[in-house]
């Protein structure tokens, strides 16, 4: 019997720690041994869950670096811009590594990192966790069956949540691509733009166009009466669909691992703590129109693929409900399903039935984007780890595996979409 794999967590935040948690259910497989992050109450929190000492806590995963390796891989849960800087002294130190996504902010990184991997060898897996839902990792295995034919089309949309565009891309940490240093599509939807690259075996795009802007957030579209703080100085608070009250205060867990950790340092902070926070320093108390804001609130990409197929994501932020869908279109059929339903439906052409064709749908009883610790993107995130340590042992891997060679595809066009985006051109990729 093998011994686990065994990890240090760099970063230990909200993803870190769910991938982590892995740990938690199946310590015959991975055992985490130690943390690296400059927030000492996250250190302490970490070593309470996993059990290790005050020895195996790092300030940085430059610290981490310095000393001789301590474990065969690491959990790498920094924020994006930090990804390559961390990532790059730990490669070299030794540690394979299971990275978030987006796995660099720009091209010139991209590169750095992918040249650093091979240099050293080491094993790199990107946290594209949706290739590892089963709903995914489904339509997956009946495209490679070849019953719908060759891919002609594929139409991928996000529609996120009005709560989860307010908490993450206006008030929170991807509000402002200057500060967090990527732009909505690379932090949101790298997973759907991953996801046409991996359904597509491989098969590069040869062009790229897209649209987009703030359409909702512009500091000129503030309305009458609002103020800089909902719970301080807006007039319209009580009619306002992002009101921080309505958001966080009324839902108080919804979001808690955002919109709470500036209290970190209570350990069971009140409502009155809460709301004291959202009047203060607390950047989810800020109104939507008054955040410094600079990413889009929605986006369409259009690929033409080497073969001549093509493909078209679209992002809308502020739906009432998220949910993802996908439509893919085969010589043969097409495939049609929607994420956070778990269900989709087969169709293939039939021409001798009345109606033409065939179908068959697959409800696969999971459900979609759950949070907490063990269900988050339909189930993908511990799957994922699963493959992780499966590719550390030198056992065979999933179909949703590949090097990072392979997500460099889904990171380039989302740069090259940018591009086009801001230039108003078609970009070659």
């Amino acid at each position: 019997m093998q011994k686990p794999i065994t990890a240090i967590i760099v970063g230990a935040g909200h993803r870190a720690l769910i991938y982590a948690s892995y740990a938690l259910e199946h310590p015959d497989e991975l055992k985490i041994l130690g943390v690296a992050d400059p927030d000492p109450i996250r250190r302490k929190h970490a070593a309470s869950i996993f059990g290790f000492g005050e020895d195996c806590c790092f300030e940085s995963a430059e610290a981490l670096a310095e000393k001789p390796q301590l474990a065969d891989a690491v959990i790498n849960g920094t924020m994006d811009s930090q990804h390559v800087a961390t990532s790059i002294p730990l490669l070299r130190r030794g540690y394979h590594m299971l990275l978030e996504k987006p796995f660099a902010v720009n091209e010139e990184e991209m590169r750095l990192l992918l040249e650093t991997a091979k240099e050293t060898d080491r094993k790199v897996m990107i946290c594209h966790v949706l290739r590892y839902a089963p709903f995914y990792a489904d339509i997956k295995r009946r495209l490679l069956s070849g019953e719908i034919g060759d891919i002609i089309n594929m139409q991928l949309t996000e529609h996120v949540s009005y709560h989860h565009l307010a908490v993450s891309y206006i008030r929170g940490k991807w509000g402002n691509e200057e500060a967090c240093g990527a732009p909505m599509l690379l932090a949101k939807c790298c997973h759907d733009m991953d996801l046409i690259m991996w359904l597509k075996s491989g098969i590069a795009p040869r062009q790229v166009a897209s649209f987009g802007s703030d359409f909702q957030f512009d500091p000129s579209k503030k309305p009458a009466g609002a103020g800089k703080r909902c719970l301080v100085d807006c007039s319209i608070e009580e009619n306002c669909l992002y009101s921080a009250k309505k958001h966080y205060i009324d839902h108080p867990d919804r979001w808690s691992f955002y919109v709470w950790d500036c209290l970190e340092n209570l350990e069971n902070p009140t409502i009155e703590d809460k709301i004291q926070s959202l009047k203060t320093d607390n950047i989810h108390g800020r109104c939507v129109w008054d955040c410094n804001h600079t990413v889009v609130d929605h986006q369409s990409v259009m690929l033409n693929f080497e073969d001549g197929s093509t493909a078209t994501l679209n992002m809308i932020g502020g739906a009432s409900k998220a949910e993802r869908n996908i439509h893919i279109l085969g010589t043969k059929g097409e495939i049609k399903g929607v994420f956070d339903d778990s269900i989709y439906t087969v169709r293939k052409i039939d021409t001798p039935s009345e109606k033409g064709y065939t179908e068959e749908t697959v409800d696969l009883g999971i459900g979609g984007d759950k949070s907490g610790m063990t269900g988050s993107h339909g189930g993908g995130d511990l799957l994922l780890v699963e493959d992780f340590v499966r590719v550390l042992r030198g056992q065979e891997p999933s179909i949703s595996c590949t090097g990072i060679q392979d997500s460099m595809l889904g990171h380039l066009a989302v740069f090259r979409a940018e591009e086009a985006r801001k230039t108003g051109s078609v970009r070659p990729l």
